[in-house]
Order: C-alpha cells, then sequence, then structure tokens
C-alpha cells in the first residue's frame, strides 16, 4: 500500500478528514498518505472518531454504498447523529438536492 500511494498525489483537504487509525483530524498530505497505509494493518478506531465527529459539531454521517454497515454503527455509538445512506446513483442526486 505504501508503495501505491507513493505515486499518488494527495492535496490538503478542503474539508476535515477523520483518520479512523488515529481518531483525530488530519489535513497534512503526507499524514494522510502514511495513515492510509498504516489503516490496512491497524485497528480501527471507530468509536473515537464518531465521538470526536460529534466534538467537532458534526450532525450528520453520510455513508456511500456498504449496505448501511457504517451507518449502523454511528446508530449504536451515538443514536442523536442522523446518517444517511446513498447506494445508487439516484440516492446521490436526491441528497444533493437537499443541500
Amino acid at each position: 500500500m505504501r508503495d501505491a500511494l507513493e505515486g499518488v498525489t494527495i492535496r490538503p483537504p478542503a474539508v476535515p478528514v477523520v483518520a479512523n487509525v488515529t481518531a483525530t483530524e488530519i489535513a497534512d498530505p503526507d499524514m494522510i498518505r502514511r495513515l492510509l497505509a498504516e489503516q490496512v494493518t491497524s485497528r480501527v478506531r471507530w468509536r473515537e472518531s464518531v465521538a470526536l465527529f460529534r466534538s467537532l459539531g458534526v450532525a450528520m454521517t453520510v455513508e456511500a454504498g456498504g449496505n448501511k454497515v457504517l451507518s449502523g454503527m454511528v446508530k449504536r455509538i451515538d443514536e442523536e447523529l442522523e446518517t444517511v445512506n446513498l447506494d445508487s446513483p439516484a440516492d446521490i442526486e436526491a441528497f444533493a438536492k437537499t443541500l
């Protein structure tokens, strides 16, 4: 994974990004690259990541595909956090119209 990511251009994100491997916000492209590689072999700190979302003021999570797996985990961690699932292009179009 490290080798594959070495040739990928990663720019600073326009919105906050939470690394599940550290449950922290990251913006530095080199750190994003390192943590993406680390994610493959490390445990996911999902509970801590969801808690961070809430501390940052996040009110909604959006899951693309996955048959609501992550949304189900979010709800078990924080019932008040709204979850949205986008499983098809039509779902994405409909959601985009609500923004």
